[in-house]
């Protein structure tokens, strides 16, 4: 049974998401940029074969690089090419961008993660984010207030009936 009048949910578009970012970081300002990726990347992408657990972004000689994503290679799409999964893949950002990333990193402390890797239409986008690193204090509160908030929702719950 369908609901009447109801639209269908489209797919969620996130390929692959950087959870240890938000963990370890203070997420504080973010930015879409494309990647520049070679076929058997895409195809192990669309494969589910993508992770950004340690990704990170380099900006050198005005340029955006992503560093320490892995898309491992598809046995069936990579034969012809010598697939490195761990290459360093160009962002592709506005010179603007660029000149924000790279001035928030000189500064104590800050640095650029990949959180999210993502479909908008037919490309490939990544989310990466300014972030300055927490403390492990900051951590435990964290955890403490995600802990609290899904305590309040089965008590509400409950509650209910």
């Amino acid at each position: 049974m369908t609901k009447k009048g109801g639209k269908s949910k489209a797919p969620d578009p996130t390929i692959a998401r950087n959870k240890r970012a938000a963990h370890d970081y203070h997420l504080e300002q973010r930015f879409e940029a494309g990647i520049a990726l070679m076929g058997w990347e895409v195809k192990s992408i669309r494969a589910g074969k993508a992770q950004l657990v340690d990704a990170y972004v380099l900006v050198r000689d005005g340029e955006a690089w992503l560093l320490g994503a892995h898309f491992t290679p598809l046995d069936s799409a990579s034969t012809h090419v010598i697939a490195d999964p761990t290459r360093t893949r160009k962002l592709l950002l506005h010179a603007k961008e660029i000149a924000q990333i790279f001035q928030a990193t000189q500064q104590k402390g800050y640095t650029v993660v990949a959180t999210r890797l993502y479909w908008k239409g037919s490309m490939v986008k990544c989310e990466i984010a300014l972030a300055k690193g927490k403390k492990s204090h900051d951590k435990r509160e964290t955890s403490r207030d995600r802990d609290w908030a899904r305590q309040k929702q089965r008590l509400l719950k409950s509650g209910n009936r």
